[in-house]
């Protein structure tokens, strides 16, 4: 598998929206309920940008999109501005295969360089992967929200987890 990981660009939305929308639809691993299309998902991608707090990775195989990680807006208050939520998607297929760690590393990476105090993941339980994952970058477990979200029928909680850098 030669994969490429590259900063996110306007073109990849749609790659994006087809990813996302997967996990709208078939988990609970995203607490969204309403498919996007490109349009409703473009305000999220224009937060983004090539250097600062909130960066997104794609990662491709070839010229297929597999997959993406992102560090967006912990909240939307300033005195959150140096801490970070961050994610990863990827393509049902290349789940398991190292492509998340690979994308992680290349963002806390580029993360390092900039003003950004925490990083925070919220992960819908259970999902050991996850947990798995984000304490290989030295993620702790700092809070459980149960019960927090309802979806597919059941109700599902959330682990809060928390990585200074």
């Amino acid at each position: 598998m030669s994969i490429q990981i590259r900063p996110a660009i306007e073109n990849d939305l749609s790659s994006f929206v087809d990813i996302i929308n997967y996990y709208i639809q078939h988990t609970a691993i995203t607490f969204d309920t309403d498919s996007y299309d490109i349009a409703s998902r473009s305000p999220w991608m224009h937060q983004f940008k090539d250097t600062g707090p909130h960066q997104c990775l794609t990662a491709l195989e070839g010229d297929e999109i597999i997959g993406y990680a992102c560090s967006a807006p912990f909240r939307p208050k300033n005195a959150y501005l140096s801490s970070v939520e961050v994610s990863v998607y990827l393509t049902p297929e290349y789940k398991g295969k190292g492509l998340g760690q690979k994308l992680y590393e290349a963002l806390f990476q580029r993360l390092s360089a900039e003003a950004v105090h925490r990083a925070y993941a919220l992960i819908t339980l259970p999902n050991e992967r996850s947990i798995s994952l984000h304490s290989k970058f030295g993620f702790e477990q700092v809070g459980v929200l149960s019960d927090a979200g309802y979806k597919l029928g059941q109700y599902h909680s959330i682990s809060l987890m928390e990585k200074q850098l």
